[in-house]
């Protein structure tokens, strides 16, 4: 256990209660569902807040807590110095997400509510976990919801589509979750993150490779990075959470959270460096290539998500994890910017949104707040973060600073041309975009305007965590003192770099490469590879299951129902008139004896064989074909199974 976590029993009410809370709410308002629609929001809301509340007393209390969960191996869970700064983070962006959602309105708000409250419960087991049964737990569940959130519009078939094609590109990846596991149990090591590092040398070689597999496939990395731009299909809040605090940025945490194992390895630490390096460079261009404003955040969530596993690789903790908790609020705020001109408008297409930012200034003040830090202006909060990245990048490697100060460039240009876009006078064909996606409310409320102030406060001061003095404490906490900084020349001459390149995309438009537009091909390969071959198995299993498996089952159905009628007929013919004869011929009180019990059996065979009708009907009702139920219904099963666990341990 880690020395700055304190296992003390209110500290650990602190933990239940952190992943309790979101969970148990969460899972309340699935179940319910439309009974709940008129209170959901508000239930969502207080349990966001509470939720807000106790993460801040967890990362201060520092607790940890750890109870048998398989044979041999624990839940393990615990806020330490690195969790300390990310469980906020992700909460109060929750919070701010929830409370946006719940003033635009959404299909369904109990299912929508529940399910970001349990997404947002298996993030926060990610964050604090210790062991990788715990983790393996965690990131199952929040796989399968991202899928359920991606597909929330299950209507729209191409939104299902899309999350299905989301789910499978990250699951290839969490596959090497269970393949570092597996290689921990073959080499003679517990299951704890701690003894990841006794591994035998080629063990430790394999569970490096499983972590980099799935911390690639969640952080959008190459040659995963496609998939972000599918799961723009769902709705705003959605993106706005998943993209921001949530999901991809655990794949950047993971290897934050395992940069000492990388290093330890060698190889492994200097795939995560170029892998992060190239993503932020070559995503920085497919951002730029982009006509959409989602598109274009999604494209450049890969790119800023590059600078974490940059930072990972090369021994930057420090500055990665300030860029993972400066880049939660920059992107939530823009994504929820985006979403709010969506439905105001109807488009996010980037010629439908000129002039935008005049038309609904606070919005448009909040977006370039975002925008601003995103392309690296001083002093807003990406500049500093990315320059601490950088400095340890420049250390490990010269090739590797240029890569990244050229994608820092890149950052300023797609930043850049979105705020021109958004700031400009309207053109005579501007309205002709409106209302192509969805039909527009032409108005952003009070309520919705809110949530994005909050976070374009983050966006402008949580720079603060990379430089002095906190930046000093943080780096103490983090174990990180001795990590390279950037000298002041650095940091001006980025900082001027960004100035000049926003400069530049105002006075001339900025190229569009039509080479980047489609996401370099990506999709189109790795669906080939992966997606298609997925989908292929699936379909052929589901015939054999229909052609043989099903057709034994509806023969033994068809036997037994033609027994069921051969004895009822047995029955009817044979034993009820048996019984009548018989009470016919007795005396008059034997008579009445006889009526009275063939009426009580009667009576107890048909309440039965209505029991059992009723029986089969409900078992009908969770059987729809639907992953989502499936994984809602497994997400209860385990739920209810860890709650059993605590009780009778």
């Amino acid at each position: 256990m880690s020395p700055d976590v304190n296992p003390s029993g209110w500290g650990q009410l602190l933990l239940w209660l952190l992943i309790g809370l979101p969970a148990i709410s969460g899972v309340a308002l699935c179940v319910l569902g439309r009974a709940a629609n008129r209170s959901a929001a508000a239930v969502s809301l207080v349990t966001a807040g509470l939720t807000a509340l106790t993460a801040v007393a967890a990362s201060i209390a520092r607790p940890a807590v750890d109870v048998p969960f398989l044979t041999g191996f624990t839940f393990g869970l615990a806020v330490d110095a690195l969790s300390a700064l990310i469980v906020p983070t992700v909460a109060v962006v929750t919070l701010a997400v929830l409370a946006f959602a719940a003033a635009e309105g959404t299909q369904a708000p109990a299912r929508f509510h529940g399910l970001m409250l349990i997404f947002a419960a298996s993030v926060a087991v990610t964050a604090t976990a210790t062991t990788l049964p715990t983790l393996l737990f965690a990131w199952e569940i929040m796989g399968a919801l991202s899928y359920a959130l991606i597909g929330f519009q299950w209507r729209d078939e191409f939104r299902v589509s899309a999350g299905l094609t989301a789910f499978i590109t990250t699951r290839v990846g969490d596959l090497g979750l269970y393949a570092a596991a597996g290689a921990a149990l073959a080499g003679g090591t517990g299951l704890t993150f701690a003894d990841l590092a006794d591994a035998p040398p080629g063990w430790r070689d394999v569970v490096a490779a499983g972590i980099l597999l799935a911390a690639f496939g969640k952080a959008a990395q190459l040659p995963f990075s496609f998939w972000l731009s599918r799961a723009m299909e769902g709705p705003s809040p959605v993106s706005a959470l998943l993209h921001s605090a949530a999901m991809v940025a655990m794949g950047g945490y993971l290897l934050l959270r395992f940069a000492p194992f990388l290093q330890a390895t060698g190889w492994a630490a200097t795939t995560a460096a170029w892998v992060g390096a190239l993503t932020a460079l070559l995503l920085g261009i497919v951002a730029v290539a982009q006509r959409d404003l989602k598109q274009l955040l999604a494209a450049s969530t890969a790119a800023q998500l590059g600078f974490i596993v940059l930072a990972a690789g090369v021994g930057a903790v420090a500055g990665g994890t300030a860029h993972l908790v400066a880049h939660a609020a920059t992107k939530s705020l823009l994504f929820l910017a985006a979403g709010a001109w969506l439905t105001a408008l109807g488009t996010k297409q980037l010629h439908g949104l000129r002039g935008v930012a005049r038309r609904w200034p606070v919005v448009g003040v909040a977006f370039s707040a975002g925008a601003l830090s995103l392309t690296g202006v001083a002093p807003l909060s990406l500049w500093a973060t990315k320059d601490e990245v950088l400095a340890g990048a420049l250390a490990a490697s010269p090739a590797l600073y240029v890569v990244g100060l050229a994608a820092t460039a890149l950052s300023a240009a797609y930043a850049g041309k979105a705020l021109v876009i958004v700031w400009s006078r309207p053109l005579p064909t501007t309205r002709d975009a409106y209302d192509t996606e969805q039909q527009g409310t032409q108005h952003v409320g009070l309520w919705e305007r809110i949530p994005l102030l909050v976070l374009a406060t983050g966006a402008v001061l949580l720079g603060v965590l990379a430089l002095p003095p906190l930046g000093d404490q943080v780096r103490l906490a983090l174990g990180a003192v001795g990590e390279p900084r950037p000298t002041a020349l650095e940091l001006v001459g980025s900082a001027v770099l960004a100035v000049v390149v926003v400069g530049l995309v105002a006075w001339k438009r900025v190229p569009e490469p039509s080479w980047a537009a489609n996401w370099l091909g990506l999709e189109r390969a790795v669906y080939a590879s992966i997606v298609a071959p997925v989908l292929w198995l699936s379909e052929h299993l589901a015939r054999f299951d229909d052609a043989i498996l099903d057709r034994g089952i509806h023969s033994v159905a068809r036997r037994a129902v033609r027994g069921a009628r051969r004895l009822a007929h047995f029955d009817d013919a044979g034993l009820d008139a048996a019984v009548t004869a018989s009470a016919r011929g007795g005396v008059r009180a034997g008579s009445t004896a006889a009526e009275v019990d063939t009426y009580g059996v009667d009576v107890l065979v048909e309440a039965v064989g209505r029991t059992a009708r009723q029986l089969g009907r409900a078992a009908r009702h969770p059987q729809s074909g639907q992953l989502h139920q499936y994984y809602a219904q497994i997400t209860v099963l385990l739920t209810v199974a860890l709650v059993l666990l605590l009780v009778v341990r």
